[in-house]
């Protein structure tokens, strides 16, 4: 037998297969806090680049504008190129989606996301009314966010 058949018999086994059921609230809430907290490294690391390059105060719009746009790249990206974020890594936590998760959706689950917040977190209290547990985010981008009961 070869390297190639034992790694094949590997993954049809059940013992490394992983089964994947709708993310329970507070691992979402852990993910979205352990992704602040790299998102707010980002944006400590921007201001003090902009004030060391500018030698002033950096205030307004703009600032909050490139922050703001700094958080849409940041889990666009991850949420596109892995189907997660660190956060989501750290809680086993993934994007669930019939089609491939473009930047359409991305755009969508950051709307639905800042909706959520705005409500006063209504948008994540969601998954308690929603009979498959999602939230806003989840609805308006047609995906899941979905636990992995073991790790590969």
């Amino acid at each position: 037998m070869t390297d190639t058949d034992n790694k094949h018999q590997e993954s049809e086994s059940p013992e490394t297969d992983q089964i994947l059921k709708p993310a329970a609230f507070r691992y979402r809430l852990l993910s979205i806090i352990y992704d602040t907290l790299i998102l707010l490294g980002i944006w400590i690391l921007t201001i003090v680049l902009l004030v060391t390059l500018i030698q002033d105060y950096v205030v307004g719009a703009w600032v909050q504008s490139l922050l703001f746009i700094e958080s849409f790249v940041f889990f666009t990206y991850f949420w596109i190129a892995r189907g997660q974020t660190a956060g989501m890594v750290a809680w086993r936590l993934q994007i669930q989606c019939e089609v491939r998760f473009t930047l359409r959706h991305a755009f969508l689950r950051f709307i639905g996301g800042m909706l959520g917040l705005a409500c006063v977190g209504l948008g994540f209290l969601w998954i308690y009314i929603d009979k498959d547990r999602r939230s806003w985010s989840d609805i308006f981008s047609n995906s899941q966010i979905v636990r992995a009961n073991k790790v590969r």
